[in-house]
């Protein structure tokens, strides 16, 4: 395997699962590149202690502008609030390094629009992070609908449920605050998830209708205050999309605020012959509905382990969220080299461009209680 040297930029929660997957790219059968894990950056000196325990890290530093200056380091993972995308992804392109970059891809569709200019000016492999369509469930549903079955297309529903905020006392993060997060709120922070395997689909907002939620206005601040939430918390956008000859209805829906819910993906699709369901809260469970004459039943597929790239992993064992993360990570390579075919890929800048401008008319839709055309 041709090996990459890889710098993270921001090592919290998202940059421990890459250095994770790095040092498990073992796992991979067939797998044309190595990333190897050599600069880490991160303002706090004990998350940088973390990465000590990775024996390929070669430079440890507070300072993204020294790691970008690391001649050695080919591509670059950036996991920081969404109001610093836009000058860190510019500055990793213009280091002429290639980018995995976290979602919203910018804190709006202006930083997102200026972000993908510099992608092409300077040519550089740049996808954006989106992991659970990597899961098989998902690469099932992908299967169902380009076989035909689902006869004409009725309606669709994707969505990303969590409760981290059902609590009003946890105290309040960036994710809170419109200055960190951006005006999107929840659709900056769940939206890729809700909009990436529909997009790929071709499923294209032609309209939306918003329903957004601000629920808990202020939380406690750390220091015996009270701070403004000022981001939306839930997010229901009713889309409507043209298939052929007829218009069909998606619910795309974001929540922070969804009591039941530990961290959910789903998806399902619906047409008059038939229709699929996937939803992470039974992680080995595919549904599928058949229509025969007079009967209609769904049926329940138990699913193993049946990844975009292949593995060591025996088809009897379940995926989990490293497995799914590590997929992504591993397309994303794949792809670099121009090896990835016909499997499917990471959220692409073009993805996230249509992401930013259904965000933005959502935004629009609610501030205006109206309709607004895409």
């Amino acid at each position: 395997m041709k090996e990459v040297n890889v710098g993270i930029i921001g090592g919290g929660l998202m940059g421990k699962e890459s250095a994770s997957a790095f040092a498990r790219w073992f796992v991979f059968n067939d797998m044309p590149v190595k990333p190897v894990l050599k600069a880490v950056c991160d303002l706090n000196e004990q998350v940088l202690e973390w990465y000590r325990n990775v024996e390929t890290v070669q430079q440890f530093t507070t300072s993204y502008k020294e790691l970008l200056n690391n001649s050695d380091i080919e591509v670059v993972y950036v996991a920081v609030p969404h109001h610093l995308h836009e000058e860190l992804y510019i500055e990793v392109l213009e280091s002429k390094k290639d980018l995995i970059a976290e979602k919203p891809f910018g804190v709006n569709l202006n930083a997102c629009k200026n972000i993908i200019k510099k992608i092409k000016e300077t040519d550089r492999f740049v996808r954006c992070s989106s992991e659970f369509p990597f899961l098989p469930g998902p690469q099932k549903v992908i299967e169902y609908v380009k076989s035909g079955k689902l006869g004409k297309l009725l309606e669709v529903k994707s969505g990303f449920h969590h409760s981290s905020d059902l609590n009003p006392n946890k105290p309040i993060n960036w994710k809170r605050m419109v200055k960190f997060c951006g005006e999107i709120g929840v659709m900056g922070d769940l939206g890729m998830h809700a909009v990436h395997l529909p997009f790929r689909l071709g499923y294209y907002p032609i309209s939306v209708y918003a329903d957004l939620q601000n629920i808990i206005k202020e939380r406690p601040d750390g220091r015996g205050n009270t701070e403004a939430c000022d981001t939306w918390d839930n997010a229901i956008l009713h889309t409507r999309i043209q298939k052929e000859d007829h218009i069909v209805p998606m619910a795309l829906e974001m929540k922070r605020i969804a009591p039941s819910e530990t961290n959910t993906w789903y998806i399902e699709i619906i047409g008059t012959e038939g229709g699929v369901k996937y939803s992470t809260k039974e992680p080995k469970t595919l549904w599928t509905f058949n229509v025969e004459g007079k009967s209609q039943r769904w049926q329940k597929e138990d699913l193993g382990f049946a990844s975009v790239l292949e593995t060591i992993t025996g088809g009897i064992f379940e995926p989990g969220f490293p497995d799914c993360f590590q997929q992504m990570l591993g397309a994303y390579f794949v792809e670099r080299t121009g090896n990835l075919g016909d499997r499917f890929g990471c959220a692409t800048p073009e993805e996230a461009l249509r992401s930013h401008q259904l965000f933005e008319a959502a935004l629009k839709s609610e501030k205006d209680h109206q309709v607004i055309v895409l």
